[in-house]
């Protein structure tokens, strides 16, 4: 048994009396002398105040309450995996604290549609792929912000890959007065370019509308960009066969026709997962950095290896 904050332990426990026996504690002892410290778990209600929503946020090592904090939400919306991913122990989750050493309150949280609830918390935005728990996304940051007075509510960014590309864009031009920045990678912006298996199975089959166009219209990006009033960079492997660039250009194309202001990064012959390589890392945290610290990053900065 583990919890993010929480060092695994592992029992053996009598299946007759209920008993158990402490086998071994996780020893973090070597990690915790890094300065390593654990996410805070949080609770908050969803969107309607009826559920319970789960995530985790980061702070600086050198977090000091007195001042206040742009917060970076880091978003996957579901429905077959949240953001989160697993609630037991990990020493690492992705680069959501190293982004948070940056200067930011980094939120992640599975809202409403993502697994491992009820069934009718899993399916909340069946035949809404819209949605994707954005509503709950930005209510739970706003009922963290009325707890701690050091999160700065008027610095919002957001990103995600895949389908939190979809949903960071999604966020950006559905709330552009809440996030006024977004990071989108390797995003199905409109599940009409996707796998008809994955659209069908979680917004149903294409049904065509009497006023014209189709249901699939509630979920698809590039019918927003006029509400782009934020800063966006949109990245996209050029080689990626899970979810084909035509994904992301069918959106900058309708950027472009709108006249939209925006940033783009196109990785030649990169697949699909390149979240967390080091150049789309490093482009994605000087991004941040620049549009909502206002201070600019060095240049070229190198990860180490230690």
């Amino acid at each position: 048994m583990s919890t993010p904050d929480t060092p695994e332990s592992s029992y053996i426990r009598s299946t007759k009396t209920g008993s158990s026996l402490l086998v071994e504690t996780m020893d973090i002892s070597t990690l915790t002398k890094t300065g390593w410290q654990a996410p805070i778990p949080f609770v908050v209600k969803d969107r309607n105040g009826e559920y319970d929503i789960h995530g985790l946020l980061y702070k600086p090592s050198y977090f000091d309450a007195e001042n206040t904090y742009p917060i970076v939400n880091y978003i996957y919306p579901g429905p077959q995996v949240g953001s989160i991913r697993g609630r037991h122990f990990r020493s690492a989750r992705g680069d959501n604290q190293a982004l948070a050493e940056l200067g930011f309150i980094v939120v992640e949280l599975d809202a409403l549609g993502t697994p491992g609830r009820s069934k009718s918390f899993h399916e909340f935005y069946y035949q809404n792929m819209g949605d994707s728990g954005i509503p709950d996304q930005v209510s739970a940051i706003k009922q963290l912000a009325k707890k701690y007075r050091w999160m700065d509510t008027t610095r919002v960014g957001i990103w995600g890959h895949s389908g939190g590309g979809f949903a960071s864009t999604r966020a950006l031009l559905t709330y552009p007065d809440f996030y006024s920045v977004a990071v989108s990678q390797a995003g199905n912006h409109d599940n009409r370019n996707y796998a008809d298996e994955w659209g069908e199975k979680y917004h149903g089959m294409l049904v065509e509308q009497e006023h014209g166009g189709t249901n699939y219209d509630s979920q698809a990006n590039q019918l927003l960009v006029d509400n782009l009033t934020g800063k966006l960079l949109i990245a996209h492997g050029t080689t990626d066969t899970n979810v084909p660039p035509y994904s992301t250009l069918v959106v900058v194309e309708a950027l472009i026709d709108a006249n939209k202001d925006f940033d783009m990064l196109m990785l030649p012959n990169r697949g699909h997962g390149f979240a967390r390589k080091p150049y789309m890392m490093r482009k994605r945290w000087d991004y941040f950095v620049q549009h909502l610290l206002a201070v600019t990053p060095p240049k070229e900065f190198v990860f180490s290896e230690q």
